[in-house]
């Protein structure tokens, strides 16, 4: 499955603004709450297509055709995923492909990531995106109240 593709179905989701950077930018695909003002908006998920040297390697996200789909979904709902806390990620594969893993940067804020999601995660990936997005309404909602 290609990053366009996922990027794409990243934006199906309803109300939810996905923006793509320019290749040359290096900055990651993002998903953000399309409710909250656009200097308030923080990502649900995000697609990576790079390494960032001295920050971000694990994935080995320089290899052709490969990109990381980096999803938000709570420190619960991470555990309950992955069987352990966010704090426990250490032992993690970072480079396997279509596979649920904690986030190599961003575990601990309950962030998960999927490298190069394909046919074993597609019902999950579109799930976790879905759930994501419901949390940051919620979380919108609560600030606005």
């Amino acid at each position: 499955m290609g990053g366009v593709q996922e990027g794409q179905r990243a934006g199906e989701v309803p109300g939810v603004p996905a923006s793509s950077p320019q290749a040359t930018s290096g900055a990651p695909g993002l998903v953000r709450n399309g409710d909250t003002p656009a200097d308030r908006r923080m990502p649900f998920a995000t697609i990576v297509t790079k390494d960032y040297d001295g920050f971000d390697t694990a994935s080995n996200l320089n290899r052709p055709g490969v990109f990381r789909l980096n999803i938000a979904v709570g420190r619960t709902a991470f555990e309950e995923l992955l069987g352990h806390p966010p704090a426990h990620s250490g032992n993690a594969d970072h480079t396997a492909i279509d596979t649920l893993i904690p986030h190599p940067v961003y575990a601990t804020q309950g962030w998960v990531a999927i490298i190069n999601p394909g046919m074993a995660t597609a019902e999950l990936s579109r799930s976790l995106l879905t759930g994501a997005h419901t949390l940051a309404v919620g979380r919108h909602r609560r600030r606005a109240s």
